[in-house]
């Protein structure tokens, strides 16, 4: 690693690269990876670059691929740290880390991180492989013993943004700052209203003037210079946590003893790693650090009225510098702010082992790579690694509890267990009916995913517009599914197809040649009993006021639809609770458009495709509340003593179909 580092590093110090680039040097204008490891190789490989690079523009991010989250750990971000060079006598300086590769995404945007009061930039270390695959990523490296004030940081990056913004005026920038480098995100970001940034601020330092290291702050100058620190509270600042490092390495499968030793050779081989960062945690340069700091909060905090870029604003909630109401204090006065709140995570939220940036990018719906976002073209299909954590952790109870069962209908109408009878090749069109608050939606797209491959679902607008970050900490992966009036439903409309009369998806698939599926799922009768729903609720002035105010801000679909299934209300009905039951799919018989051009002109014919597909999604839900009656592990008693038996991950049998 401490090769690849000093490649990278060395380019923008003092060999001939600085001498060709002059002035800019320090700045690294438009150098991209390529150039900055093999600019020696430039000249002679030029064809060989030609040919890489087209081959690129066709490239996209594959589905499910493997994006390199959790193969790095903080004990490669110490070791990153223990290899820089200490002091090379140059300035602050951008460097294009070795892991990030080349986009495989076609005009990926640029992504700079500015670091937090350690200065190393090497606080993405985790992230490097994932945030590669779509963006041009380059860090800014502050060398241990670098004086430059805050001002003059501030220009190099102001510099660089503008250089930037001027070879791609249509491409966005995105503006990592953690700690000092959110105070630095903020300054820039107000300099530079006109310019398309889209900031992500992760535990910004601006509340440093409420903390208790600014109170000290004289008491730590007055400390001989060359003296390390080793308190635990000022560590977190600069190299977090070596305990929580090592407690992060033990896997729940292993014994109590297993367990114990993990941690030992963990937290001491994360000692061995801590005190070679020696230099960066003495005495003199934590202080001058911590100076920094203080200025850049003052700077930043003096002009937040003035930021116009759009902010996602990432805050821990054992966060050690911000007292309590920092993070809605910025999202109060940024005016474009999303935030996400982390309560269990400590002050160096980038270098938690389970969190990954790129996810909650794609979550809060702000990757893009134009002035705006296009909901289709900058889609991020869900990597490797997402999915595991998805499906393997955050659903696994969830569908385990579910229990979930899947048919399907093979072209000669025999229907099977499992996905045989759903087509292998696209496009494919899923229609159906909703559960209840679309309960059957992560278990659907496990179902597919294992089995046969991805899929998108289409959203409500809802789920793409308004701040509702303040309400959970990290979005789901896949966008949610809601089809209000159906996973809204009121008493005594379970298993009620609630479909405009227009026949609004049929068109579009026969121009696209697209197949439709049309599938039917039951249980949710099972699970939950409404006992106050919309009319309920309406009749309540103060859950009707909350449901009118939660509605003004949200987009209006189908207006010119007449009756129910016009634009809908988003409410929460209350919901009492079943002894579990099971949830059934059933996939029927693929319906080909392709070559029925007359869909698009003949609206008879259209509309008789339409009703024909509503008729098999009811068909379908009437064939599963019939068969399910046969089911002798319908009640979830007989599922776990048969999974007691055969083992949690044994398929657990159903009716004859």
């Amino acid at each position: 690693m401490s090769i690849a580092l000093h490649a990278i590093l060395r380019p923008f110090g003092v060999n001939p690269v600085s001498c060709y680039l002059g002035r800019h040097a320090r700045f690294c204008f438009r150098a991209s990876w390529t150039e900055a490891v093999n600019w020696e190789k430039k000249q002679g490989n030029s064809k060989r670059t030609r040919k890489t690079k087209a081959a690129a523009d066709v490239m996209g991010l594959e589905v499910l691929c493997d994006d390199g989250f959790g193969s790095v750990t903080m004990k490669d971000y110490l070791e990153a740290v223990r290899t820089m060079p200490i002091d090379d006598g140059g300035p602050p300086r951008w460097f294009c880390p070795v892991e990030c590769g080349r986009p495989v995404v076609n005009s990926a945007p640029l992504l700079l991180f500015l670091p937090g009061t350690d200065g190393v930039g090497m606080e993405l270390i985790l992230h490097h492989k994932s945030l590669g695959m779509v963006f041009e990523v380059r860090c800014l490296h502050i060398p241990v013993n670098d004086r430059t004030s805050f001002g003059e940081l501030l220009q190099i990056v102001d510099e660089c943004i503008k250089y930037e913004h001027a070879l791609s005026p249509n491409r966005p920038v995105f503006v990592v700052g953690d700690s000092l480098g959110g105070c630095l995100a903020i300054s820039v970001a107000a300099h530079n209203p006109e310019i398309d940034l889209v900031l992500i601020v992760v535990n910004p330092g601006t509340s440093f003037a409420e903390t208790l290291v600014q109170a000290i702050l004289p008491l730590l100058d007055l400390m001989p210079s060359n003296l390390s620190v080793i308190h635990p509270h000022l560590l977190r600042y600069f190299i977090g946590e070596p305990l929580k490092m090592s407690m992060a390495s033990i896997q729940n499968d292993l014994s109590l003893q297993e367990s114990l030793q993990k941690f030992l050779d963990g937290f001491n081989s994360m000692q061995t790693l801590t005190y070679g960062t020696g230099d960066i945690i003495r005495m003199d340069n934590i202080v001058w650090k911590l100076k920094l700091l203080k200025s850049g909060a003052a700077y930043a905090n003096s002009r937040l009225h003035a930021v116009q870029a759009e902010v996602l604003l990432l805050a821990s909630g054992n966060e050690n510098l911000s007292p309590t109401g920092e993070a809605d204090r910025l999202l109060k006065t940024l005016n474009n702010c999303k935030a996400r709140y982390f309560r269990n995570r400590g002050h160096t939220l980038l270098m938690e082992h389970d969190f990954n940036l790129l996810t909650v990018i794609k979550g809060v719906n702000m990757y893009r790579r134009g002035r705006k976002r296009d909901a289709v073209t900058d889609f991020l299909p869900p990597t490797l690694s997402e999915f595991k954590k998805t499906f393997g952790e955050d659903f696994k109870q969830f569908n385990q509890l579910l229990s979930p069962v899947m048919l399907s209908t093979l072209e000669t109408g025999k229907i099977v267990r499992g996905l045989a009878g759903v087509p292998d090749k696209g496009p494919v069109l899923f229609v159906g009916y909703h559960q209840l608050m679309a309960m059957e939606l992560s278990t659907l797209l496990e179902g597919l995913f294992r089995e046969k491959k991805p899929v998108r679902a289409l959203a409500h607008e809802v789920f793409f517009k308004g701040n509702f970050g303040t309400l959970r900490e990290e979005l789901s992966l896949f966008d949610a599914l809601c089809g209000v009036r159906e996973a809204l439903h009121r008493k005594g409309e379970s298993y009620q197809c609630f479909w405009p009369n227009k026949p609004e998806f049929v068109r579009m698939a026969a121009r696209f040649g697209v197949t439709i599926v049309p599938f039917g799922c039951v249980g949710e009768d099972d699970f939950f009993e409404v006992v106050v729903d919309y009319n309920d609720q309406k009749n309540i002035p103060c859950l009707r006021d909350w449901i009118t105010s939660f509605n003004e801000d949200l987009p209006t679909l189908r207006d010119t639809v007449i009756g129910e299934n016009g634009n809908q209300d988003v409410h929460l009905p209350v919901l009492l609770p079943k002894v579990p039951g099971r949830l059934y799919f059933l996939f029927g018989k693929p319906i080909v458009t392709k070559g029925m051009d007359n869909l698009l002109s003949d609206s008879k014919q259209a509309n008789d495709l339409y009703l024909h597909t509503k008729l098999e999604v009811e068909n379908l839900i009437s064939y599963l509340k019939r068969k399910r009656e046969e089911d002798p592990y319908r009640s979830i008693t007989p599922r776990i003593l048969y999974q007691a038996i055969w083992g949690a991950s044994a398929q657990v049998p159903t009716f004859e179909p």
